[in-house]
């Protein structure tokens, strides 16, 4: 019913930038969330990097605030990380994660993206 596409991941040095996207397709109705994880090579690891709720609040991890900031543009259901500053240690894949209203009774959809791969060199 969803799907969600990543994209943005790359190769950057220590102190660059980098934008990843999120974008859902498919059946949808509104965004209760969309959020990014990072694993840490575990999926029983997996740590919120950030995340966007549909009230407009945001939770960023400690380990990067000041430095990521996230936003939605509703109108094409899609989710942006902006990564500034970024460390060595921010090296991971990154894994979108959203809840999608698909119907008017309130059902929703809660799936993951393909992952990005985000490389940062020292």
């Amino acid at each position: 019913q969803v799907q969600l596409v990543e994209s943005g991941g790359g190769l950057v040095q220590a102190g660059g930038s980098l934008r990843l996207s999120c974008a859902a397709s498919g059946t949808i109705v509104g965004i209760n969330y969309m959020g990014w994880y990072r694993r840490q090579g575990s999926w029983k690891q997996a740590d919120l990097v950030a995340v966007f709720t549909s009230s407009g609040t945001t939770e960023l991890a400690d380990s990067v605030k000041g430095r990521f900031t996230i936003s939605i543009d509703n109108a094409k259901a899609t989710a942006f990380l902006q990564m500034n500053s970024l460390k060595p240690e921010d090296t991971d894949v990154y894994y979108c994660n959203a809840e999608i209203l698909i119907d008017s009774q309130g059902s929703t959809w809660n799936g993951w993206g393909q992952g990005t791969q985000v490389t940062v060199s020292s």
